[in-house]
């Protein structure tokens, strides 16, 4: 087995921008590289796209990071007093069925889904598409690789995802395959049947 290399050969040395870093290593990462890697910088968040390209980006603004717990505890909420799942936030990341590694904003897993994993899985990044994604849209995010992101999810597995952009208001709703609904300034949106008796209240968001 390929050994990750040691922590001071990953860590990230040049000067950051407030914009994502694209890199494309010489040879393909391993999971196991890429997990060294995420531990060796954690204050940035590493995604790897599903050809090889890695996604490097700075921590969020504050204004991102107080909508995103607003979220975030949403969820973990209802999860909670739900039971049949598990909520995560933005630091959780998943192999997805095609390579990438993804980390969603919010994201929730049916729990015999999260217990059929191994003890040394779940510590790692789990090999599985969530049932329900969440994407933030922050400045440094295009609405274009917000959608593809989205896109992904649903083709890999994700049952429901919302994509939200919060200076224009819109939530756009991708249930499997199907062709997102935009929904133009909602004052919520619903769990529909895979979030059963969730509803999200995006005032904290607006």
């Amino acid at each position: 087995m390929q050994h990750a290399p040691p922590e001071s050969a990953l860590r990230l040395l040049a000067p950051w921008s407030a914009f994502p870093l694209r890199v494309r290593p010489a040879q393909p990462m391993t999971d196991e590289a890429l997990f060294a890697l995420c531990v060796a910088n954690r204050d940035l968040r590493i995604e790897r796209t599903c050809d090889g390209e890695l996604i490097i980006m700075p921590p969020t603004g504050a204004e991102t990071s107080r909508r995103n717990a607003a979220l975030t505890s949403a969820v973990f909420v209802w999860a909670t007093k739900d039971g049949t799942g598990i909520a995560f936030d933005s630091n959780a990341a998943f192999i997805l069925s095609n390579g990438a590694e993804r980390s969603p904003d919010v994201s929730w897993v049916r729990k015999d889904r999260w217990e059929a994993l191994t003890p040394e899985q779940r510590e790692r990044f789990p090999p599985l598409c969530p049932d329900f994604v969440l994407e933030l849209r922050s400045p440094s995010d295009t609405l274009a690789d917000v959608h593809a992101k989205m896109r992904e999810y649903a083709s890999c597995g994700a049952r429901l995802g919302w994509a939200i952009d919060p200076p224009s208001r819109r939530v756009w709703v991708y249930e499997g395959r199907a062709e997102p609904v935009c929904l133009e300034q909602p004052d919520s949106v619903s769990g529909g049947d895979v979030l059963p008796g969730f509803t999200l209240d995006l005032a904290a968001v607006w």
